[in-house]
Formats: structure tokens, C-alpha cells, sequence
């Protein structure tokens, strides 16, 4: 070690970031592994910036003014950014520091060429490459200019990229520190990028290699288009030679310039297949070092691969640790269950011990395992055929997997039946069930039947808030695990789970047998309009009623709107018609309040901890409607679903054959409308229990807090309800994990779950392949049938909502809390969905036109922007 401000880089490693930065880090790793050749040098530590900025004590006052700049105010960020630059650029370097540099100089060569590279503490790290973020200066030649180009690699800590990207990813600049690498230039005859898995696909069983001549300057700044190898279980699987015009070439007095590629070495491959074998076995000794897959820029030199950075691929989505040997398959179940975002560890746990399948974790999200019934020729079809009726898209990734023939072998044995992936937790039909136009579920159309289910639901419920109060400590925790067993023992209730099928196969009947009798789509859309039971559908109603008691009092109104905090029913009280108010919103919470955005992780806050979130939609019901809006749109959807009825009805009767096909229309009309509502009651039940068990693990996190074993009550959230088991117990926690973990949820946030992972870790999305929609139409799933058009109001969180009547929502998903907007609307677009999914039930049940699954809604529609939503015929046009 030379000192507090320089080490050698052969002197560092991964415990040292904070000193050296990410980047350095990686190097010295890098020089450690056999056969990896890294150039020499050195590293001006992370000491020497902070003794540098020491210098400067209105840096300070400049970053207290930045961190309270919106991370989308790009005039700002780039005003202050310059202005932080430029002050670190201006100050003197500190003698010591300046000495420190050119004695490691001078141990190195003092005339040699270096390459000034940047390397911040938030760089390079497993959650956040930062890829690109500050500065990199080659060809660097003598201390004078090597000072410099010091002093600038300090000051693109505070790049406009690097600020924004900061500010978006929630990290304190402050936090942030900056070293600088010095290392040997090298001169390649070409140089290039080596990604240990595809980056496009996700599969880590391939490796793909760019590769240019030159310095690598040209590829990544864009100058030319690479060669680009990609190389699976040591063979060259596919390769793409590109025209290499322009390279990047050390001068020998400093700096770099582009130059023109001799005509004859245009075509030329930059590398043999040879060397690029050789390389990617290279890359993955690395990977198999840093535990991950890896991006490493390397050159060659002299047919002699030299390693210049590595830095691991964090755009990759996490594969399941299961285990399990052999090639898997999974499913995401948040895309059947509408709630696509990271959860945390006690959410997904809790979960995991409640579902009616094993589940398995990956980057915050949840999957199951469906290799066992894709590889049994009894069960493929029914699963296909099942989860195709939910979700095209999903069915389609399955099928491209199976295309691969060897991917998933064929077993001789059936696998046995269970809940489909999406449908586990939501008491959903058995995988495999039955096809449209099949025999209904052997039970009579009587609602009494739904009334009995639902009794039993209420009391089981009772029971368990009934016996919890008196469970504290480890035996509550013993008390939680018999009542997740009580919680299955609902869900898998037969009777229910034929309730729900029965339900959805009238559907599928009545929409197959409609469109080939009559010639129409989705006609069972308007035929469940206000049907009964559907607690969801009545939950968005009630709003509306809410909103009927405060709409007469102004000043009632008037509060609502300067509401800010989640104590503000307290101030109610004071004010004319603020006791109604208050008795009225209190009654909704008392039977909604469990309920929230991303319901299905408990760490999330329910309505009843933050009623603040149903502020905006209660003023938006008092604006945009009338009193008495609940009770006439529900009577409104009943007459038209009755008129609906009678018209197919009729027009059956006047086909061959009619009397017969009206009566069996009518024999299922009558069971959709009898059972379709209940569709939406086993996830109220489970949400229900969830606010239960969140209240108990809640309380008993703010004794561990009390006790000093918790920092805070949250970090409970960030363990599994195992481990939060085992802190109750030993009274012992490892705080270093629970910070783990709160870094590794911010980095899952940033990542998009793919519908089908394999084991590979190919992430599959699917696609429609649909030729019947007009060109730059976007494609999805139709739901709910109809066309409107209007304005699209891109929500990405209910509680920012401002929604006029008419208005168009597009959002990334809509779980049953999203269900109050729903009666403001005229139409809706998600990113996910199916046809089963809430936000597809609710829909109908209002009679809004909706398109769901479709890809990057949120981010190709703009707010604001006129689109036309056909309903019924799956596909969104964004008008002029």
C-alpha cells in the first residue's frame, strides 16, 4: 500500500469499494484470477477526493440544493451539475495529494501513456452498473496532464447523466465519492465487449462478443458497428461481420483520433473464431470470480487478451433458486394476479406459506415451476389451453419453449392436476380445466350456494381476528403458520373453486356459441353487467355513495382538498356535515379498508393506514357526479344486461334449431348472472386475512423496536416471516442483511418481471402475432367489449389520479383497489392483464371498453393524448 491516497491495484479488492470505487475493486479482483491479465497501475483513493472538496465548502450548500431538485427538472440539474464541476475543477490540488500521484508515477514510468479512468463508490456494483456515467480519458501522457485529467475525472462525479441517474435511483450524492484509476495504456489491434449472457434475452448459457478494431472508444461511443460473436457450450452459434470503416487510434504525442480502416480490412473479421472462443472462456472465469454474469471490455494485443474493466450485467432478470436439476420453466404469477411490482421478503414469504403451490422467488416477484406439467402430454394441453384463455401472451412464451424440442423433454406419466400459476392463490380453477362449450360444473344454479360460501368466508374470518388478540411473541408467529394451513383450507374449498369455474365457463360458452350462432364477440361482456355478489364492483360503488354525503357540504370539500396527512378524519368533526363525512368514510374503511395498491404483498400500506390515497378519487366522484350515481348506474347495467339477454334470446329462436339453442343460452345466462360476481370474493377474503396478520406481525415489530432489536419498525418488512420468526425468538438480528436487503428491493424495483423465465434465464413476454389490425395500431388483449374514444390519463399510482368523465385510464396494472377509479372512466389499457384477471371483470361488470397486455402502454401513450380503444376487438389507436 503506498500511502493514505494511491494504492496499487494489485493491493485492492471487493472489500475495499468505499475506498477505491466500484471500477478499481473490480480490477484488483480482476488480477487475482489465473490467466487474467489486467494492465498495471494504480488508484488515487477516495481520501484524496474528499480531501479535495474539503477546499471547497460551498460544494455543500450547492448539494443540499440539488437533492431538493426534481429528477425531471433537466434545466436545473444541468445548471447546478455545471456549477459543482466547475468548482472542483478550480480548486488546487492539495500538495500531498499532488505528490502521492506522481511518486506512483514515477514508480510506473514516469513518460509512459495512461488511461484516466473514473471510479465512484456507486459504481459497478451488483444492483447499479452506472455504465458510462463519468468520464474516461485515453492516452494520457506526463504528470502535468495526468494532474488534470485527475482533477476532471473528479468533477464527472457531477456529469448531468450522472446526477440525473442519481436522483431517479434514489441515492444521496453525498453518499457518493469518487477515485480515480491510472493504468497503463494498452494499444490494441482491436478491442471490444464480451457480455457473459445475451443481454437481450437474458440467457446465461450464451455469450456474445462485439469486437472492432482499434481501441474500444469507437464501439462504445457508437462510431462503428461491431462484429458481434455469439458463442453457446464452446461453439460459435451465430456471427455477424460488419463493415468496420472507422477505428480509434492512440497518438503518440497523447490523446486518441479516428481514422479511416485500410479497404481491404473493412470486411475482415476483427477477431478469429479461435480468439473469440478463447475469450469467452476467459469471461467466464471471470464470472465464475465476481458470482455473476459479467460486461468486460478487453483488447487484444499481440493475440495476447488484455482485461481493462468488468462489471457485472445488472439489467438481467434473477433466476429462481430452486434447486431443481434438469431445465425449468416458470410462470409469473404477478401477472396473473395484477401486481407486477418488487415485493418485499415478508411480503413474498407470507405469500409463498399461504399459496396452494410451491412458489419460487426471483428479483422480488414470484413464479411457479410449470416444467413438470408442460412435460407430460396429459396435462400440456389442458395448462396451455387454461392459461391461453387468461393470458395469449403467456400461452405464446410457453409455446416458444416448447418449440425447442430438447428444452423440455417429454414424460411418459401425467403430472399431477393442481392450480394453475396464476390462479393458485385466488382459489382458481385446476390446470387443465375444462375447454369452452364443455359440460358446466356439476352443480345446481342457485345463488343460496354463493350465499353459503360467502357466510363461511366471514366465518373463518371472525374466528381468526377473534383468536389473535391473545397471541404475542413466538407463539404468535406459531399461531400465524396454523392459521396460513386454515387460510389454504378456504381457498381450496371444492365448492368454491366450482362456483368460480362454473362462472367462467358460461362465459367462455355463451362468447364461443354466440359468436357461432350469431356472428357476434364477447356478447357475455354486456349479458355480466351489475351482476350480483361482485364485491369488488360494489366497492367502487359505495365510493360514489361516499361522495354523496360530502358533495352537500363545502367546506367538507374544501378540507378534503388541502388534505395531507393520514390523521385528517380527526379534523372532520369541526366543520358543518363533517361528522357525516367522517362516519361515511370511516364505514368504507371499515369493509374496503384492507385493501390497497399492490395488495398482495402485506408490507404495503392498506387504505386503513393511509386514507389520504382515497382523498382524490372521493373529490373526483363529487366533481364528475351526481347524487344517487351508485344506485342508477347499477340499475342502468342490470337493464341493459336484461334487454341484452332478451334480444339474444330471440334472435336464437328465429335459427334453426332456436328453441333449443335459446333454451341452453338461457340455462347459462342464468349461471353467469348467478356466479360470475363471485369470481372476485376469494381475493377479498384473502386480503382480508392478510390486514389481519399484517396488524399482529405489525405490533410485534414495534415490541422488537421497543426492545432495541428492530432499528425500526419497516425493517421487519425486509425479512421472511421465517427469519422474522427467528428474531422473535432469539431476540437477535443481523442488521447487515436487513441492509442487504433494502438495497437489493431498489434495484428489483428498477427491473420489468418477464410473463415466462426458463432456467437459462431467457425471459419470454410473448407475443399476439395478429395480422388483423390496422398498422400502428397497439396490440392487446380484449377484455370488455365496446369502442370509445378519448382522452388517455397515463396513471402509474392511484393516489395521483385526476380523472374527468370520459377520460381514458392506461396504467401497468389494476389489482381490485384500482376499482374505484373504474366508475369515473370510459374505457381502460393496461400493460397487464387477462381475460379472468380483476381489472377485466371489473371492466365488464361497468361496461367499459378495455384493452389489457398491452406492452409499453404506459410509456408509448402520452398523457393527454387522444386514443380510441376497441374493446372487442383487442387493439388501441392513438389518434391525431
Amino acid at each position: 500500500m503506498s500511502g493514505q491516497y494511491v494504492w496499487d491495484l494489485q493491493e485492492v479488492d471487493a472489500t475495499q469499494v468505499a475506498v477505491v470505487g466500484g471500477k478499481a475493486a473490480h480490477l484488483g479482483g480482476l488480477s487475482r484470477i489465473d490467466g487474467i491479465r489486467v494492465p498495471e497501475g494504480f488508484c488515487v483513493t477516495t481520501d484524496a477526493f474528499r480531501r479535495v472538496v474539503a477546499g471547497a465548502p460551498s460544494i455543500g450548500g450547492l448539494l443540499d440544493e440539488l437533492s431538493r431538485v426534481d429528477p425531471d427538472d433537466r434545466d436545473a440539474i444541468r445548471t447546478l451539475s455545471a456549477r459543482i464541476r466547475r468548482t472542483i475543477e478550480g480548486i488546487p490540488l492539495p500538495a500531498e495529494v499532488a505528490a502521492a500521484i506522481t511518486g506512483a508515477l514515477a514508480r510506473f514510468g514516469e513518460q509512459a501513456a495512461y488511461a484516466v479512468r473514473s471510479s465512484a463508490t456507486a459504481e459497478d456494483l451488483p444492483t447499479a452498473s452506472f455504465a458510462g456515467q463519468q468520464d474516461t480519458y485515453l492516452n494520457v501522457m506526463g504528470p502535468a496532464a495526468i494532474l488534470e485529467h485527475v482533477g476532471r475525472c473528479w468533477a464527472s462525479l457531477f456529469t448531468e447523466r450522472a446526477v440525473t441517474y442519481r436522483q431517479r435511483n434514489g441515492i444521496d450524492h453525498r453518499t457518493v465519492h469518487m477515485a480515480v484509476v491510472v493504468q497503463r495504456m494498452v494499444f490494441p489491434q482491436a478491442a471490444g465487449i464480451l457480455f457473459t449472457a445475451d443481454p437481450v434475452t437474458g440467457n446465461r448459457t450464451v455469450s456474445t462478443v462485439d469486437a472492432g478494431f482499434g481501441l474500444g472508444e469507437a464501439l462504445v461511443s457508437g462510431l462503428v458497428n461491431p462484429d458481434v460473436f455469439a458463442v453457446r457450450d464452446g461453439e460459435i452459434v451465430g456471427k455477424t461481420i460488419a463493415a468496420k470503416e472507422r477505428a480509434v487510434h492512440a497518438l503518440p504525442a497523447g490523446g486518441t483520433q479516428e481514422v479511416a480502416v485500410e479497404p481491404r480490412l473493412r470486411r475482415e473479421p476483427a477477431l478469429t473464431d479461435a480468439q473469440v472462443l478463447r475469450l469467452v472462456r476467459l469471461g467466464r472465469r471471470i464470472e465464475a470470480h465476481f458470482g455473476g454474469p459479467q460486461d468486460i471490455e478487453w483488447c487484444l494485443v499481440e493475440d495476447d487478451f488484455r482485461i481493462v474493466q468488468s462489471r457485472p450485467i445488472t439489467t438481467l432478470y434473477p433466476v429462481p433458486r430452486t434447486g431443481g436439476e434438469g431445465n425449468r420453466v416458470y410462470v409469473s404469477v404477478g401477472h396473473q394476479q395484477m401486481m407486477t411490482d418488487a415485493m418485499r421478503p415478508l411480503g413474498y414469504s407470507t405469500w409463498q406459506l399461504t399459496a396452494m403451490v410451491p412458489m419460487h422467488e426471483a428479483g422480488g416477484r414470484l413464479f411457479v415451476d410449470v416444467t413438470g406439467r408442460l412435460a407430460s402430454p396429459a396435462s400440456r394441453a389442458g395448462l396451455l389451453d387454461l392459461i391461453g384463455k387468461g393470458d395469449p401472451l403467456v400461452r405464446d412464451a410457453l409455446e416458444t419453449v416448447l418449440e425447442r424440442e430438447d428444452f423440455v423433454p417429454s414424460l411418459p406419466d401425467p403430472a399431477p392436476a393442481g392450480p394453475p400459476a396464476g390462479g393458485a392463490q385466488a382459489a382458481g380453477p385446476p390446470s387443465g380445466g375444462p375447454a369452452a362449450g364443455a359440460a358446466p360444473a356439476p352443480i345446481e344454479t342457485d345463488p343460496a350456494i354463493v350465499t353459503e360460501l360467502i357466510q363461511r368466508s366471514r366465518v373463518s374470518l371472525a374466528a381468526l381476528e377473534r383468536d389473535v388478540r391473545s397471541k404475542t411473541g413466538a407463539a404468535l408467529f406459531d399461531f400465524l403458520l396454523e392459521a396460513f394451513e386454515e387460510h389454504k383450507r378456504v381457498l381450496s374449498d371444492p365448492l368454491s373453486i366450482q362456483v368460480i369455474m362454473a362462472g367462467m365457463e358460461a362465459t367462455w360458452w355463451l362468447n364461443e356459441k354466440l359468436e357461432e350462432w350469431l356472428g357476434e364477440k364477447n356478447a357475455a361482456d354486456t349479458l355480466t353487467l351489475s351482476a350480483p355478489d361482485n364485491i369488488t364492483s360494489e366497492m367502487g360503488l359505495a365510493l360514489l355513495d361516499v361522495a354523496d354525503v360530502i358533495r352537500p357540504h363545502p367546506e367538507v370539500v374544501a378540507y378534503l382538498q388541502g388534505v395531507e396527512e393520514e390523521d385528517f378524519l380527526d379534523g372532520l368533526a369541526k366543520l358543518p356535515g363533517g361528522s357525516e363525512a367522517r362516519e361515511a368514510i370511516e364505514a368504507y374503511l371499515d369493509r374496503y379498508g384492507m385493501r390497497c395498491v399492490g395488495e398482495i404483498d402485506i408490507t404495503r400500506p392498506r387504505w386503513s393506514e393511509r386514507p389520504t390515497t382515497l382523498v382524490p378519487v372521493i373529490l373526483d366522484n363529487v366533481r364528475n357526479f351526481e347524487a344517487g350515481a351508485a344506485g342508477r348506474r347499477f340499475e342502468e347495467g342490470r337493464q341493459r344486461a336484461q334487454a341484452k339477454e332478451q334480444d339474444v334470446l330471440a334472435r336464437l329462436r328465429a335459427l334453426p334449431d332456436g328453441d333449443a339453442k335459446a333454451d341452453e343460452a338461457k340455462r347459462m345466462i342464468d349461471r353467469i348472472r348467478t356466479f360470475i360476481g363471485y369470481r372476485e370474493y376469494p381475493k377479498y377474503a384473502i386480503i382480508s386475512r392478510y390486514a389481519v396478520y399484517k396488524r399482529a406481525v405489525t405490533e410485534e415489530a414495534g415490541r422488537l423496536v421497543r426492545a432495541g432489536v428492530l432499528r425500526e419498525e419497516e425493517d421487519a418488512f425486509y425479512l421472511t416471516f421465517q427469519e422474522l420468526h427467528d428474531v422473535v425468538r432469539t431476540h437477535e438480528v443481523d442488521d447487515r442483511l436487513v441492509r442487504e436487503r433494502r438495497e437489493a428491493f431498489r434495484s428489483y424495483e428498477t427491473l420489468t418481471p418477464p410473463r415466462v423465465l426458463t432456467s437459462d434465464g431467457e425471459a419470454l413476454s410473448g407475443a399476439y402475432r395478429r395480422e388483423d389490425v390496422p398498422a400502428g395500431a397497439l396490440v392487446g388483449l380484449a377484455v370488455s367489449a365496446g369502442t370509445v374514444e378519448g382522452r388517455a390519463r397515463v396513471v402509474l399510482d392511484m393516489a395521483d389520479a385526476d380523472l374527468e368523465a370520459g377520460d381514458i385510464l392506461v396504467t401497468t396494472f389494476t389489482d381490485p383497489s384500482w376499482s374505484p377509479l373504474f366508475v369515473g372512466i370510459a374505457g381502460l389499457v393496461t400493460e397487464v392483464g387477462g381475460l379472468m384477471t380483476h381489472g377485466a371483470v371489473i371492466a365488464r361488470e361497468y361496461g367499459l371498453p378495455a384493452v389489457v397486455g398491452v406492452e409499453r402502454a404506459t410509456r408509448v401513450i402520452r398523457d393527454g393524448q387522444r386514443i380510441r380503444v376497441h374493446g372487442t376487438d383487442g387493439y388501441i389507436e392513438i389518434l391525431p
